[in-house]
């Protein structure tokens, strides 16, 4: 089992990437921790998910991570393993998109990282070792029509990434990024099917990825397989920006 007894943190994992990632840990011996902000949701990906705990959070909110944090904390005494996978769209053209959706877009998706980063970090330090992922994008490398702010994010968190390699890579702890190209998650699935379809011509392997493909990228990033991988933005997409 490659995260036998890891404590792994994985944001936004009620569905979707981060719940498909939380059952791979799981499968590979870590003590899973489920974050997401609907109650409902995260206690019902919990319930699917042997051995793993459900915690209510809101990563837009510093008290609301800090609560989780404390009480993983309190529980089991460390955290091994961050995975910042929740996010958002809320896509418009620049000239048509409001401020609101930027705001938001911008809160979760990049200011949530750094919120979570920020409060598991001091616990990964006193260890002297850790592992963060950090989602980022295929958008977060190459840009894409009507995504302005979720663009920005991706963007954005490739940079946290590198600064944070050269941050804590010193004091034993990794962090590095998957970029995702098109996943069939609810969020892809509901794109109009042409532009669905547009996407797999697009893809050198004639297909979506599944949210199961992006679990094993995570799994090796986190485990001790990448032990000497450190600042990288790893592209998981299909080929498809070739």
């Amino acid at each position: 089992m490659r995260l036998k007894d890891k404590v792994a943190i994985i944001t936004g994992a009620a569905k979707g990437i981060g719940f498909a990632t939380a059952k791979r840990f799981a499968q590979e011996g870590a003590k899973v921790m489920i974050a997401d902000v609907n109650l409902e949701a995260v206690k019902a990906a919990a319930d699917l998910i042997s051995g793993s705990e459900a915690y209510v959070m809101n990563v837009t909110e510093r008290a609301s991570v800090e609560a989780a944090v404390d009480q993983i904390i309190q529980r089991h005494g460390r955290i091994d393993i961050l995975i910042n996978n929740a996010g958002i769209t809320q896509d418009a053209r620049l000239v048509k998109m409001t401020e609101a959706q930027f705001d938001t877009v911008i809160d979760v998706n990049l200011k949530g990282v750094f919120n979570c980063t920020q409060l598991v970090v001091p616990h990964m330090l006193e260890a002297g070792k850790g592992a963060v992922v950090n989602a980022s994008s295929v958008v977060g490398i190459y840009g894409n029509f009507g995504q302005t702010n979720y663009s920005a994010t991706k963007f954005g968190v490739i940079g946290f990434t590198k600064t944070w390699a050269r941050e804590l890579g010193p004091k034993g702890i990794r962090v590095n990024a998957v970029c995702p190209g098109f996943i069939a998650t609810e969020m892809v699935k509901a794109m109009p099917e042409n532009i669905l379809k547009d996407i797999e011509r697009r893809s050198w392997l004639g297909r979506l990825g599944t949210p199961e493909e992006m679990a094993n990228v995570y799994l090796f990033l986190a485990s001790d397989e990448a032990s000497y991988v450190n600042g990288v933005a790893l592209e998981a997409s299909g080929g498809i920006s070739l």
